[in-house]
């Protein structure tokens, strides 16, 4: 199963591909960011920059597509392969950081690419405001973005959204990022589990999120809870020991696990 999260800059993408990835103990493909060896110069030249940048990422994310196609995880990725093409791309063509002749030649090579990639099973796409953009990129501060134009975002948002708008790979969540807080929120919670659900994907929750009794997961719609005493009493421990709660539709297959495991 392959789940990509989808924004523009500042969207909060790492952070729901994380808490996901932690949640459903699914694999993970992070956008590289600090490794990258042109991010840097082309925030301070653009226009320089631009072409190797978008090359750089084209074969970075062909290589997570390639990997994602052979793992047998459930996998999460932060940011896709078609964000470059239909939205960076151009939007750096439009606004004369990108040549002509570099940007038919990228273009040119992805759709080469493409017919290679097989799409996301699940695209999750987090829809913000430029204001919220603002707002989460000056939290995280890195200095790199503070160099970052309004008018840069905002061609940028403009783009997402015709792109989104014509989205057709596969199945497609859209999250109001301005009013929509996962991570904080129980009903903003419960649609997360959702998204798992229609997708045949088993969810579990552990203590290390909150106090289950208070939370009460399995009514909330997680298929397993599992709470740790190790954790309770004595913090992080080799000793494991603890209970596992698991909802009427799940009881079969924990059973049998149990069988040829011999746990």
């Amino acid at each position: 199963m392959h789940i990509a999260i989808a924004g523009n800059i500042g969207a909060g993408k790492t952070t729901l591909t994380g808490q996901l990835a932690k949640h459903y103990n699914w694999d993970t493909h992070f956008e590289d960011v600090d490794d990258n060896p042109y991010l840097l110069d082309f925030y301070d030249e653009m226009q320089r920059w631009s072409f190797n940048l978008q090359i750089y990422y084209l074969n970075s994310r062909f290589t997570q597509t390639q990997e994602i196609r052979n793992s047998s995880q459930t996998v999460i990725q932060d940011r896709t392969i078609y964000e470059d093409a239909y939205i960076f791309a151009p939007n750096l063509h439009s606004m004369g950081l990108m040549t002509t002749r570099d940007f038919e030649n990228y273009f040119s090579l992805f759709n080469l690419i493409e017919s290679f990639v097989k799409a996301p099973d699940l695209l999750i796409y987090l829809r913000a405001s430029v204001p919220k953009l603002v707002q989460n990129i000056q939290t995280r501060g890195r200095e790199y973005e503070e160099s970052i134009r309004l008018d840069y975002l905002k061609r940028l948002n403009e783009r997402y959204e015709a792109w989104i708008s014509t989205y057709d790979k596969g199945k497609l969540l859209i999250i109001d990022v301005d009013n929509n807080h996962f991570n904080e929120n129980q009903e903003d919670l419960g649609k997360i589990i959702s998204i798992a659900k229609k997708n045949k994907i088993l969810t579990a929750i552990d203590n290390t999120w909150g106090t289950p009794y208070f939370l009460k997961p399995i009514k909330l719609g997680f298929d397993m809870a599992i709470v740790s005493a190790t954790k309770y009493y004595s913090g992080h421990s080799d000793v494991m020991g603890g209970s596992l709660a698991v909802n009427k539709k799940v009881f079969p297959k924990v059973k049998a696990a149990e069988k040829i495991t011999g746990l």
